[in-house]
């Protein structure tokens, strides 16, 4: 039976998003392993905090360069400040790269609203992704975050939210997914979405 591997690298919630994959039925190991994560089905990769502490401890146990060759073969799952990390360059803190799998950079929110936007938010879909089959536009999910992805291609946005002004909310660029928000606190639709990614590489 195939499994998906939950990123283990210091920085993650990884109990909630394991309870929400086993619920659903799906199969994971949290793990760092090289190997484990060659051999898994997918990837997720969760995450917590601030950008640059996750980066260099992406780059310390060079699982960079695991998630960015495993990112050609397989589905690749980022949460959070695990999506912000897919992208070029982030700017919370120093400025500092990320893991270039979705072209753009991560910014500080430009809103008049009190930061961090934490609590539920609605979703919009710029363009079709197949993450976010089953999920009704308008549907509710769970943010925590100050910082936000500001993709250079449009198409590779597939969810906004709107906080003053418009949010990356998810992204998709081939085998690489991200959700800016918390898919395994965000009820059903939640579930939806980690039903969908578990399913995309059946």
């Amino acid at each position: 039976m195939g499994y998906t591997a939950i990123v283990d690298y210091g920085v993650g919630n990884l109990k909630s998003v394991t309870n929400a994959m086993d619920y659903l039925g799906l199969s994971t190991r949290i793990t760092s392993d090289t190997r484990e994560l060659e051999l898994a089905d997918a990837i997720i990769l969760p995450g917590v905090g601030a950008f640059p502490d996750a980066a260099d401890k992406l780059r310390q146990t060079g699982l960079d360069r695991v998630l960015t060759a495993q990112a050609e073969k397989k589905p690749i799952l980022g949460i959070c400040l695990g999506m912000q990390l897919l992208l070029d360059r982030g700017e919370e803190v120093r400025e500092c790269a990320g893991l270039g799998l979705v072209p753009g950079r991560v910014r500080r929110i430009e809103t008049g609203l009190k930061l961090p936007h934490i609590g539920w938010n609605s979703l919009s879909f710029p363009n079709t992704s197949p993450l976010l089959d089953g999920v009704e536009e308008g549907s509710y999910v769970y943010f925590v975050h100050s910082f936000c992805a500001v993709a250079d291609d449009p198409a590779t946005v597939i969810a906004h939210t709107d906080y003053g002004v418009p949010v990356t909310a998810a992204v998709q660029r081939g085998n690489v997914y991200g959700c800016q928000f918390h898919p395994e606190k965000s009820g059903e639709v939640g579930l939806q979405i980690l039903r969908n990614f578990g399913g995309l590489n059946t």
